[in-house]
Formats: structure tokens, C-alpha cells, sequence
């Protein structure tokens, strides 16, 4: 079974979760028919660790993690593949390979317009 982790960096502000929590609710409307879950990097119980777990104990043995990141910046560089590797050393009956980030996307160039737009 294929599940999804989206995985955010994570900020002392304990209000970044609930954006977070915001965004991923809208992605389970959006695509209703997949296992959806989140965790943050840093800063937050519910750690990359954590959210694989969480996404183990519904039967998935299939994960595709989706970075929340704009920018593929040492920790998807080095850090996220490290700890998914370090979490596979104990859980070899599972398979998680790493998404893109958001990166260079028309879409966000849209949303930051909008948010300029705001700002005027």
C-alpha cells in the first residue's frame, strides 16, 4: 500500500504546524483516494521518524516523502536522505524514496503576484 508523507522544515513558532496542518487538509480533499500524512524536520515531536511511523502502523509499505521546501538546500541534499536511510536500517520491509521540492514553479510566481499584489 503507497502513502504520503509531506515533510516541512519546522520552526520553533509552534504556529508553523498549524499552517502546515492547513495545508495538508487541503491536499486530502484534493487527492482523497491516497494516505496522507506530515511531519517537520526539525522543532516538532512528530519528526520525519515520526510521520513514517505514523504511516507504517496504516499498512503502507510504500512511502513517497514530498518535501515542503522551496529550495533543494543541504537538507534534501544530505539530511533528509541520511535519517530515511537511518529509519530504513530498522525497517527493511518498506520502500520511501524522496519527492522534488516545490522549487521554480509558475504556480507559486502566481501566488507570490498575489501576495505583491497585497502588499500595494
Amino acid at each position: 500500500m503507497k502513502g504520503i508523507l509531506i515533510l516541512a522544515h519546522g520552526s520553533r513558532e509552534k504556529s508553523t504546524e498549524d499552517t502546515l496542518k492547513e495545508i495538508v487538509k487541503m491536499l486530502k480533499g484534493i487527492m482523497k483516494d491516497h494516505i496522507i500524512e506530515s511531519a517537520f524536520l526539525q522543532f516538532c515531536d512528530t519528526d520525519l521518524h515520526a510521520g513514517l511511523d505514523k504511516l507504517k502502523a496504516q499498512g503502507v509499505d510504500e512511502i513517497k516523502v514530498v518535501p515542503y521546501f522551496l529550495f533543494e538546500g543541504v537538507h534534501i541534499r544530505e539530511d533528509i536522505p541520511k535519517e530515511i536511510d537511518e529509519y530504513l536500517e530498522n525497517n527493511k520491509d518498506i520502500k520511501i524514496t524522496l519527492g522534488k521540492t516545490l522549487g521554480s514553479d509558475r504556480r507559486l510566481a502566481e501566488i507570490l503576484a498575489d501576495r505583491v499584489r497585497e502588499a500595494l
